[in-house]
C-alpha cells in the first residue's frame, strides 16, 4: 500500500502537474473515448500504456478471461458489461471495440483444470462457464496439440469468439450496419511486448504495423 500512496503524490507533483490542461478539459467537458477496449483483469495488461494513450482515451472494461456474455435480452442478472457495451456504442459513441485477449492467460488455463477444485469460489467457477465454447472450439480443431499447446491457442480463439458476442448485442448490430463502428481482435504478447491484431482476409494474428 505504501507503494500505491507514494505513486499517488507522484501523479499530482508530476503527471497531473504537467496535464492540468488535459484534465481541464476532461473535467469540463467530460469523456469523449475514442474506443472500447475489452481485456482481462491480469495485472500485467494496461491498455492505457500498452496503447500509450492518455486520460480520456479509452473506455476500459477488465473482467477476467476477457469474456463478452452474449446478448440476452430482459436478463435479470444482466452483465456490467453489457451494459457497458450500450453504453459506449449508444451515449459514447465510440467509433471502435477492441477485445484484446493476452499470454499466460490465468483464467484460460483454469478452464483446463478441475472445475471442482474452485467449489470454494463459487462466482470465479460460475463465470469460467463463459469459456466452455472457446474449450469446445479449441477440441474440435486441435485435437493433435497438447494441453500445454493448447494454451496459447485457447488465448486467440477466446477473442475471436468473444467477438462473435458482441456482435449478438443490437447497438453492436445497428451501429455497425451504419458504418460508425468496428469491432477489433487482438492479441498482447507480454513476454515481447507486441501486439497482434486478427486478419479476417488472411484469418491469422498478425503484429499490428506501424502504419496501421
Amino acid at each position: 500500500m505504501r507503494k500505491l500512496i507514494q505513486g499517488i503524490h507522484r501523479f499530482q507533483r508530476q503527471y497531473w502537474s504537467a496535464n492540468r490542461e488535459l484534465y481541464r478539459r476532461l473535467a469540463e467537458h467530460g469523456q469523449f473515448p475514442e474506443a472500447l477496449f475489452i481485456t482481462c483483469s491480469d495485472s500485467r495488461v494496461a491498455p492505457l500504456v500498452i496503447t500509450h494513450g492518455e486520460p480520456g482515451d479509452l473506455f476500459i472494461v477488465r473482467n477476467i478471461g476477457n469474456f463478452v456474455p452474449p446478448y440476452s435480452e430482459g436478463a435479470p442478472d444482466a452483465s456490467g458489461v453489457a451494459a457497458a457495451v450500450e453504453y459506449a456504442v449508444e451515449h459514447l459513441e465510440v467509433r471502435d471495440i477492441i477485445v484484446c485477449g493476452h499470454s499466460d492467460c490465468g483464467a484460460l488455463k483454469a478452464l483446463y483444470r478441475d472445475r471442482s477444485k474452485f467449489a470454494g469460489t463459487v462466482h470465479f467457477s460460475r463465470w469460467l462457464e463463459h469459456g466452455d465454447r472457446t474449450m469446445a472450439v479449441v477440441a474440435a480443431n486441435y485435437p493433435e496439440l497438447t494441453r500445454e499447446e493448447r494454451y496459447e491457442i485457447t488465448s486467440e480463439e477466446n477473442v475471436l469468439l468473444q467477438m462473435e458476442n458482441l456482435r449478438t448485442y443490437p447497438v453492436v448490430q445497428k451501429a455497425a450496419k451504419e458504418g460508425r463502428l468496428h469491432v477489433h481482435a487482438w492479441y498482447y504478447e507480454i513476454g515481447s511486448g507486441t501486439v497482434y491484431r486478427y486478419s479476417p482476409e488472411r484469418e491469422q494474428f498478425e503484429p499490428i504495423r506501424e502504419e496501421e
